[in-house]
């Protein structure tokens, strides 16, 4: 495959376009971040262990990494609109089996299922983007939707402990349904298909797979495509372990919590939108060869923090911030870099993307639990995959290679 920059047609979109696709986006990360502060209740109210509790956190990731492996080759077959309607249907009905949910078992069998359809949303709005921009282009508006991402970790665990408050946890389910509903209106009606009949792909499962191989035999794409993956597991020890270090091991209230987690997704936030600014003067490969040394150099000292006990909540709380804010430095970046090599299967290449992005850490943030659960199995995952995420841009990219980050 050959690094050559495909262009397309310059496109502006509007604040309410970014607005839908950063919606389409966020889903499946509000469907994790409402049900964060419940979690605890969670367990005791289904008679459980932690351990249990944070799998139906990994569940969604898990169906999340496979829906998108469906949903993407199909939104390259039937256009974009289509799949991501169906999709988000049953992520409202998912939703409210979860609601029902009478066991551990259930409910995380049922969370498999919602984070599978809810790829959906995900997967088509990343494919959109390709369909409309390439590199520095791209980079920039997946930043900007980071602006909208982000707005769940601020907002969304403290709805959802309100919600939890008032009701129980099982009402969180329902306010997902709610939202999956509000979200559906919105593609159905400002949604316009960007992918014409003429660029759609014939065939059915064999065209899917030979889809899937053109991007395997691309060992720079597959290089590019799993850095998302370990960023966001990285981010994700953060989120399956903070409820319990934050809540039981330093003993902050519901409320509490959702407030530290908020001031975190400013973090979140502001990286993006300083990204989206960045990679406007510096191409994103250059970006990415800053910011991963970074990120494990912060993942090293949260760790120095916590099992030396050095600053407390305050000095955890404070490497906690600038880590995170660097963690979006990554994703796009590198999901942009991987996207304008296959443009042709831009479905395929988005829905490859997610599926490392939910399957890497789907697999990865259970050792938090496996760990003990704590700050420092928090830590210790953390700069592992912070580590291995710079070994691949290393080994596997021209990031450091002579000439490597004149790339776009």
């Amino acid at each position: 495959m050959s690094d050559v920059v495909e262009t397309r047609p310059t496109y502006r979109p509007n604040a309410k376009y970014v607005l839908m696709l950063g919606s389409m986006t966020a889903l499946p990360a509000i469907t994790t971040d409402i049900y964060l502060p419940s979690l605890p209740e969670v367990a005791r109210d289904l008679g459980t262990t932690a351990t249990a509790v944070q799998l139906t956190m990994t569940a969604t990731l898990i169906g999340g990494a496979f829906g998108q492996l469906v949903i993407g080759p199909l939104s390259d077959r039937w256009g974009r609109r289509r799949p991501v309607l169906i999709g988000v249907t049953l992520h409202v009905v998912m939703s409210l089996v979860c609601a029902v949910a009478p066991n551990i078992e259930a409910l995380i069998g049922a969370r498999v299922v919602q984070g599978f359809f809810n790829a959906s949303a995900t997967v088509v709005a990343m494919a959109v983007i390709r369909d409309r921009f390439v590199g520095s282009d791209a980079s920039a508006v997946i930043s900007r939707l980071m602006l909208v991402i982000g707005v769940a970790p601020l907002f969304a665990p403290s709805v959802g402990g309100l919600i939890a408050g008032e009701v129980g946890w099982r009402g969180v389910f329902v306010a997902l349904a709610l939202f999956g509903v509000g979200l559906w209106l919105v593609v159905w009606l400002r949604l316009p298909e960007t992918l014409p009949p003429e660029r759609r792909r014939e065939g059915g499962l064999r065209t899917a797979l030979s889809g899937f191989r053109t991007l395997l035999r691309d060992g720079h794409f597959v290089a590019l495509a799993v850095l998302p993956g370990l960023a966001m597991a990285t981010l994700f020890a953060y989120v399956v372990g903070s409820p319990f270090v934050l809540r039981e091991q330093f003993d902050l209230s519901a409320h509490e919590f959702a407030l530290l987690f908020a001031m975190n997704g400013v973090g979140l936030v502001a990286g993006a939108q300083v990204n989206a600014y960045l990679v406007k003067r510096m191409a994103p490969i250059r970006l990415l060869r800053l910011a991963q040394p970074a990120v494990l150099a912060l993942a090293v000292t949260l760790g120095i923090v916590v099992f030396t006990g050095a600053g407390g909540l305050g000095g955890l709380l404070a490497v906690l911030f600038v880590l995170l804010s660097l963690i979006n430095f990554i994703a796009p970046n590198a999901s942009a870099l991987a996207l304008s090599r296959h443009g042709e299967i831009a479905g395929t290449a988005a829905a490859f993307i997610g599926c490392m992005q939910a399957g890497v850490a789907g697999v990865v943030s259970p050792l938090v639990g496996v760990l003990g659960g704590d700050a420092r199995a928090m830590a210790l995952v953390m700069s592992g995959t912070a580590a291995i995420a710079l070994l691949v841009l290393a080994l596997a990219t021209p990031a450091y290679r002579r000439g490597g980050w004149h790339q776009r």
